[in-house]
């Protein structure tokens, strides 16, 4: 009987009891008995949604850059497709001023016919020209490129010329103004 009951304490170790309890616990799917994942399947699970949503993250990024490539090839369509007729319109008055007797005045004709239209388009964009002759200096939406002695003290400060338009596109300016500003001569 004694050599029985030293079989099975050689059975039971305690090295071997934890081995017997793990396994138990353990089912097929993954889980404990007590239907608790183990701590490794967690942790994998984590690491393959983790993997799924980065890859889906880089997809998005790379379908977005192509969607913006896109956009800004082909967001001056309709701008172009208005320009267009004027640019026909100013081949169209040159054109016609070698066929007249008084070519000259048809093209001055053509060219103001061609510059309604460019305004008209601009408008409807919104884009407006900026007001600058006789009008008191803003650094915002002029600039000066040249300065011209008066001996008006009410003249000081204010735009004499314009050199070249200013643009704005709502409340944003496209380009500045290039304009000649008068200085009091003390």
């Amino acid at each position: 009987m004694e050599q029985k009951t030293k079989n099975k304490e050689q059975k039971f170790s305690p090295h071997k009891l934890s081995e017997e309890k793990e396994y138990k616990n353990k089912s097929f799917f993954g889980k404990n008995s007590d239907g608790k994942k183990s701590k490794k399947d967690e942790l994998a699970e984590i690491e393959g949604k983790y993997k799924r949503a980065l890859a889906d993250y880089q997809n998005l990024l790379k379908r977005t850059a192509i969607e913006k490539r896109e956009y800004v090839k082909y967001a001056n369509e309709q701008l172009l497709y208005e320009i267009l007729p004027v640019y026909d319109n100013l081949k169209l008055a040159l054109r016609h001023s070698d066929k007249t007797p008084n070519g000259v005045n048809a093209v001055i004709e053509g060219v103001k016919y061609v510059l309604s239209q460019f305004k008209t388009i601009l408008d409807n964009l919104g884009v407006k020209e900026i007001k600058t002759v006789g009008e008191k200096f803003d650094h915002h939406t002029m600039e000066a490129i040249e300065k011209k002695e008066t001996d008006d003290k009410n003249k000081d400060g204010v735009v004499e010329s314009e050199v070249m338009s200013g643009y704005r596109l709502g409340d944003k300016v496209i380009r500045a103004a290039r304009v000649v500003v008068y200085e009091f001569k003390k």
